[in-house]
Formats: structure tokens, C-alpha cells, sequence
């Protein structure tokens, strides 16, 4: 069937999306990763572990373009380690051990990094059916979607499918917003790119069995993340290629008030 590739536009005021290699301090990603991209995408058609559209899922292609005005640092209490709570919704372990001997849950004040005002340009592409239904809840959503955390608040601007033209390219190109490439195999000349560990995507499993509701979540439910390497472009970089990779191909679409959106296939699509 033929592929179709959505565009969606987002404004976000304030976000985080948390880099799980940080420990001392809640670092977060410059981009949604695509995991967290697919998991306000499975909210808005209420299939939150992708059970009733299983194989589109698993084939969606996301592209990631845009960012941040600011970034600014939040200093929170958070809960560290497992919460217990009584029938009176009281916190009832705050002194049980934790992990091993002398350490328990405990409040602790920890330093976040936020981002301000965001202005994303997401492109998915698949089956034509599979995004069409996208489509449709993205236009007319039946909740309050969130990109990332629950007080995140995704404001979709726009949704339309666009039309992508192939072109090849060598040497170097200059890309419109930032955006995630995947480095593996990438032949990319110039080192100078911030690099993340990000997820692809995230499973919840019990016996090696997809999770099917919230219900069957349990102390034993194992989360499964697939983590790809990626460099983030950052504002104002050209992309340099080796000059012994030659020509490579590229997705060029055109966006609104007369950008033009380039791709590198297939290392832009995670």
C-alpha cells in the first residue's frame, strides 16, 4: 500500500522530556524523542499500548523538526524510590528500606531543565489508512493531549498530508529547524554535533506479552525501551558529508509561508 506523510504542527509553552541517563539532576532532551511522540499519538486514539493498531505502530516513521525558545532550570521536591499509600491516601513507607540497607524513599529537591515555548513541526509517515485515521483524531481530539508530561499541553496548530519530492545531495546542506538524524551508518564529515541516546520506542510486558491494559500492569510488568544513538543539528549548522560517501537521497518538502523541510532517508525517519 502506498505510504502517506502527515504533517503536524505543535506549540508547546513549557516541556520536559526526561534523558533517563541523568541521575543528580532531570536533564532533558533538546526534541521529543519518538517514543514520547507515539505516546500522545496512542492517547489521542485511547490505545495507550498499542494493541488495536499493533502493526501500525510498529511501522510508523517519525521525523522530528523545530525548538525552544529558552531553556530554564526548575528546582522540585520529587519522590525518590517506591510510594506506599494507606486507604487514607497517606504516605505510609518513608522509612521502609530502599534498594538496600540505610537508604528509604525519601523527598529530595532536584534541579530540572525545562524548555520554553516550543514550536515543533513533526512529519509521520505510513500506510495511507493508518494515516488517515491519525488524521482525523489530530483534527478533532476528544481530550486535552500532552507531549511528554501530564501538565505538558500539546496545542495542535495545523495537521495536513503533504507530498514529498526525492532529490539526491553531496557535500553539505543547510537544514531549516533542528532536527534528530540517527548516526549509525550516517556518513557525516563533521563531528561537531551534540549526540543523545534516545527512545525509539517503549513496551510494556508480562511473560514476555504485550500489555494489554492498564489492569494487567503489575510489580512484575518488565518496560522495554529501544534506545537508538542520534545527533541533535541544533539552529544554524550545515550538515557536511564525507566527500567519499557521494550522493545521498533526501525527502524535500515544502511547508508553510514557503520553507522547504529536507529529510535525509533514511537516517532523518527514526
Amino acid at each position: 500500500m502506498e505510504e502517506t506523510i502527515l504533517f503536524v504542527e505543535i506549540f508547546q509553552p513549557f516541556a520536559q522530556y526526561r534523558n533517563p541517563f541523568t541521575f543528580y539532576y532531570a536533564q532533558t532532551y533538546p526534541l521529543p524523542p519518538k517514543s514520547t511522540i507515539i505516546g500522545m499519538l496512542q492517547n489521542a486514539c485511547n490505545d495507550w499500548y498499542g494493541n488495536n493498531q499493533e502493526k501500525g505502530w510498529d511501522s510508523l516513521k517519525v521525523s522530528i523538526h523545530g525548538g525552544f525558545e529558552s531553556i530554564f532550570w526548575n528546582y522540585q521536591n520529587l519522590i525518590k524510590g517506591e510510594t506506599k499509600f494507606n486507604e487514607n491516601m497517606q504516605l505510609v513507607n518513608q522509612r521502609l528500606p530502599l534498594y538496600a540497607e540505610g537508604l528509604t524513599s525519601q523527598r529530595s529537591p532536584v534541579s530540572q531543565q525545562e524548555l520554553f515555548n516550543g514550536h515543533l513541526f513533526i512529519f509521520l509517515k505510513n500506510e495511507s489508512d493508518f494515516i488517515k485515521r491519525l488524521a482525523d483524531v489530530l483534527e478533532r481530539p476528544n481530550k486535552i493531549l500532552y507531549l511528554g508530561r501530564s501538565e505538558d499541553i500539546a496545542f495542535i496548530r495545523k495537521v495536513k498530508e503533504v507530498e514529498s519530492k526525492e532529490i539526491s545531495v553531496e557535500g553539505d546542506i543547510k537544514l531549516t529547524y533542528p532536527t534528530y538524524i540517527l548516526l549509525e551508518g550516517f556518513p557525516l564529515k563533521n563531528k561537531k554535533y551534540p549526540v543523545y541516546s534516545i527512545p525509539l520506542s517503549v513496551n510494556f510486558k508480562n511473560n514476555g506479552q504485550r500489555v494489554r491494559h492498564k489492569a494487567e500492569i503489575t510489580k512484575n510488568t518488565v518496560r522495554e525501551a529501544e534506545f537508538r544513538t542520534v545527533i541533535y543539528t541544533g539552529y544554524d549548522y550545515s550538515v557536511i558529508l564525507d566527500e567519499n560517501s557521494g550522493p545521498i537521497k533526501v525527502d524535500e518538502i515544502m511547508m508553510i509561508e514557503d520553507k522547504t523541510i529536507r529529510i535525509y532517508n533514511p537516517y532523518g525517519w527514526l
